[in-house]
């Protein structure tokens, strides 16, 4: 079975982030098998460079060596729904690794956990909280996978 993981900063606090990133996770599930796991925010009083090096090296310290790091930045390349579902279908040819998504704490990655990315994503040109993030994020992978199977839930 096709594997999807998704590493994050941060756990989903909010109730409702919580329901509905549950709801699409459980979808997800229907198709692939969907890792998440979750790292601790850096403590919010260090340096703002401090947070960002702590975040990014508990990040690289949770991927293996067979992830397709993809990690979502505002700077990263924006993708349609259609064209998404295409490129998660393409990572999916290399039968050694798996896309791994990752979502950075709120002030983004560090330099090294830059370089260790297959590439940059972007959900959007406009920020979100990373609680919505997560919850589009997790989304548009369920959307891809029905775009891919023609089950109908996109369009």
């Amino acid at each position: 079975m096709k594997a999807i993981a998704c590493l994050a900063v941060g756990r989903l606090k909010t109730p409702h982030w919580v329901r509905a990133a549950e709801h699409y996770a459980t979808l997800i599930g229907r198709f692939v098998r969907f890792e998440r796991v979750e790292v601790k925010d850096a403590p919010g009083h260090l340096t703002l460079e401090r947070r960002i090096d702590m975040e990014s090296k508990a990040l690289l310290a949770k991927l293996g060596p067979k992830d397709r790091v993809l990690g979502l930045d505002a700077a990263g390349r924006g993708y349609s729904s259609e064209a998404f579902a295409t490129a998660l279908e393409a990572w999916w040819e290399d039968p050694v690794r798996r896309p791994c998504f990752v979502l950075g704490g709120a002030f983004g990655f560090s330099g090294e956990f830059r370089e260790r990315c297959d590439q940059l994503i972007s959900l959007s040109p406009m920020t979100l909280p990373h609680e919505l993030a997560r919850v589009v994020l997790f989304e548009q992978v369920y959307r891809a996978l029905t775009i891919q199977r023609g089950t109908g839930y996109h369009h």
